[in-house]
């Protein structure tokens, strides 16, 4: 189950994914994800709107120089030509994969009729995915829910559209937007999907271990999967889940020295992405994350919160570790 994976032209190492997390998958983050594993790291969704694109925040998601493809970008929106117009910027940036979210729940999203809210309009969605397809040289991608609900649960007529349209690979997240977060992803849509399409199809949601990333693939018959939340503090995880789809071995907890030297890593690139001052603040919840089942990490995170330099965060970081215990199931 673990596999080479290809969309269009690009041909991935395996078939693990990282999902586009807005501030979370920003650059870093990505190239720290594909060296312990994932085989493509998408980035940052960045609006359709390219008058919001000089914010510094639009900036540096937009910023893909020197990072090593291939690059797929993701653009949200719900005008057919200033969803083509974001690709094409996206391409001349840069991006050798352009990724289309029709997935995103949040609310200052879908009351613009954007992300998940699109799929409420399955004429308009082939309308956008159509002209981004015939915008740009790269290969186009979507990524969806389920359905805009339970009771309007389209993603099999919505995958079908995708395929029509010249995607070229498919992501599927296994709840509707009404369900957000709050209910347990199920798949046995995303399996209807594999029956319905031939196009490469994506299965996401809840996959937070190497088992329930074999349960998934055998489950769906999905070529390939994409981790997002189970990713945050533990970007090891597409390590993990590869070891066991190879070989059924489930691997053991690294060691706490390890991790903190791989955090010490990602907060070094952070600081160097952002500069010291957003650095800083951006890395508080990454921390956090990295050391949420560790002893004392409640207390931590007020610590480290308070942080405003990074010597003073590298320095309180490495006390943290320094008073954490190995324990006897964990390896380097």
């Amino acid at each position: 189950m673990h596999r080479a994976f290809t969309i269009g032209p690009h041909r991935f190492e395996n078939n693990l994914i990282l999902a586009p997390m807005a501030g979370i998958s920003d650059r870093p983050f990505r190239v720290l994800c594909r060296r312990l594993g994932a085989g493509l790291a998408v980035a940052e969704m960045v609006s359709s709107n390219t008058a919001l694109w000089g914010t510094r925040k639009s900036v540096r998601r937009l910023d893909y120089a020197g990072e090593a493809g291939p690059v797929s970008a993701q653009i949200v929106g719900a005008d057919p030509l200033d969803m083509a117009e974001a690709a094409r910027i996206n391409v001349d940036l840069g991006a050798d994969i352009v990724d289309i979210n029709m997935g995103c729940p949040a609310k200052k999203v879908c009351k613009r009729a954007a992300g998940s809210a699109l799929l409420r309009d399955e004429v308009l969605v082939g309308r956008i995915l159509e002209s981004v397809v015939a915008a740009v040289p790269v290969p186009v991608t979507l990524k969806i829910r389920t359905g805009w609900s339970p009771e309007t649960r389209n993603a099999v007529r919505i995958a079908q559209i995708a395929q029509e349209s010249g995607i070229a690979a498919l992501t599927v997240h296994g709840r509707t937007r009404a369900c957000s977060y709050g209910v347990p992803a199920e798949y046995d849509t995303i399996r209807a999907i594999r029956a319905a399409v031939s196009i490469p199809l994506i299965a996401n949601g809840d996959i937070a271990s190497p088992e329930r990333a074999k349960q998934v693939l055998d489950c769906t018959g999905a070529d390939a999967i994409m981790i997002g939340r189970a990713a945050r503090g533990r970007p090891w995880i597409f390590r993990d889940v590869a070891a066991y789809l190879t070989s059924g071995t489930l691997p053991v907890e690294p060691q706490r020295h390890w991790i903190h030297a791989l955090l010490r890593e990602h907060l070094d690139a952070l600081y160097q992405f952002y500069g010291a001052h957003a650095g800083v603040r951006i890395a508080r919840k990454h921390i956090s994350w990295y050391c949420r089942h560790l002893p004392g990490a409640a207390a931590f995170r007020d610590i480290v919160n308070g942080t405003q330099t990074p010597a003073e965060q590298l320095s309180r970081v490495a006390a943290f570790f320094e008073q954490c215990p190995e324990t006897e199931n964990q390896a380097a």
